[in-house]
């Protein structure tokens, strides 16, 4: 739906199912209830996550001609798309493997080009006849710990290799653009223990590898100059900025936005999500109570990284609950929990939300647009405690209606 922000939906990735007859069936079932309760009159915009297999699926013709004719007849439309979850993403043990295939692979690689196929069919166009531009976000290449980090020639042999198979999505993007007019971008999506982890390791591995070895390959393979093919890496790649993830790492909204601005490096989609925080109390009972509140979060299906603030303010970083739980001791002053929340409660008793960060980031997107699409992410539905499972479509209601009553004046 049309927002003074932007495009607003959220992704599908809420819903349970693999194949495309279990994603549309899903998407069927929601959507045209949510249409009407919350955009009765003007076309409703879906952050569309398909799993491989219902990407192969879907890009067959019969396939993809019935969705258009559903969407075109429930005056609905698809902006964006999550292209980081390959597999299984729910009733399953998901944690690490969320990352696989990573960015090493041409799995990765064919899976993405294909989200891209489908997605510039989808787009649609706006009231003067163009096409809106349309984004796929992805994983932040890899998941560090499956390195040895430490070692520069890993990191090197990564980032090398990661690199390359971006650029394989880029020169797709940009052929794409020559055929249908389509302005499609890949965000990468730095969060917690990836291989970018941080908007400094974002720029970092922009200006380090990507635009250096992007420079040399598509100046050559596209017969541009070297402005040109800067230009189009700056356009077709982009960061996708995850509210949740960038609070789980003490980062500020708008220092990030300017530093990005700083390097001309855009964000390609907001997701509006939410984690979890608390800081420790000085009294023991007080402390104690606090870790208690966070275990009542440990889950099996999904990893909860934590990033620690020390009495000192150093952070220190443990790749799951359970990893932070055990090592909770008296020098930690704040943890902050990668935990999708649901956006509209602010306030679990001894534990807080992220809440702030996500009205700060609408704030600074009222006053100068930095993207057009703004996708709600809260997929944690399944696994949160029981006291705070609602009906799924009266729990996304809240929240696509929370995100809008909290748009500035």
């Amino acid at each position: 739906m049309k927002t003074p922000l932007g495009h607003l939906g959220y992704c599908t990735n809420i819903h349970a199912g693999e194949t495309w007859v279990d994603h549309f069936a899903a998407l069927q079932q929601a959507i045209p209830e949510l249409k009407q309760r919350l955009s009765p009159d003007q076309p409703f915009g879906i952050g569309l996550r398909l799993s491989n297999v219902a990407s192969e699926e879907l890009e067959q013709p019969e396939n993809l001609v019935a969705f258009q004719r559903w969407l075109a007849e429930n005056n609905c439309y698809v902006f964006t798309m999550n292209g980081f979850p390959f597999g299984g993403f729910h009733n399953t043990v998901v944690k690490d493997q969320v990352h696989t295939p990573d960015w090493t692979t041409e799995a990765r690689v064919e899976y993405t080009k294909r989200l891209f196929r489908i997605l510039s069919v989808l787009l649609p166009v706006d009231e003067l006849g163009n096409a809106i531009q349309g984004g796929v976000s992805t994983s932040p290449l890899s998941y560090r710990h499956w390195f040895e980090w430490e070692q520069p020639a890993a990191r090197d042999y990564i980032f090398s290799q990661t690199t390359q198979n971006i650029l394989e999505v880029v020169a797709e993007l940009i052929k794409l653009r020559r055929q249908t007019d389509r302005l499609m971008h890949l965000d990468l999506e730095p969060e917690p223990d990836g291989v970018i982890e941080t908007s400094d390791e974002f720029i970092a591995w922009f200006t380090d590898y990507l635009l250096p070895m992007g420079i040399e390959q598509l100046s050559e393979q596209f017969d541009l100059t070297d402005e040109e093919a800067e230009a189009a890496i700056c356009e077709h790649v982009r960061l996708c900025y995850d509210v949740c993830h960038f609070a789980v790492g003490y980062e500020r909204p708008a220092e990030v936005l300017a530093k990005l601005k700083n390097y001309g490096l855009r964000v390609g989609k907001i997701q509006i999500s939410a984690a979890l925080k608390a800081e420790f109390p000085a009294d023991e009972a007080g402390r104690n109570a606090v870790r208690q509140a966070f275990e009542q979060f440990n889950e099996p299906t999904y990893l909860h990284q934590v990033v620690t603030r020390t009495k000192t303010g150093a952070l220190l970083r443990f790749p799951d609950l359970p990893d932070a739980l055990a090592a909770f001791d008296d020098t930690h002053n704040e943890w902050r929990a990668h935990y999708h929340v649901p956006l509209f409660v602010s306030d679990y008793g001894r534990l807080m939300s992220t809440q702030d960060d996500i009205r700060e980031v609408l704030q600074l997107q009222a006053e100068r647009a930095f993207t057009n699409q703004l996708e709600v992410e809260t997929y944690t539905w399944d696994v949160l405690p029981e006291k705070l499972k609602l009906n799924l479509v009266d729990s996304i209601e809240r929240e696509i209606k929370w995100v809008v009553q909290n748009i500035p004046d």
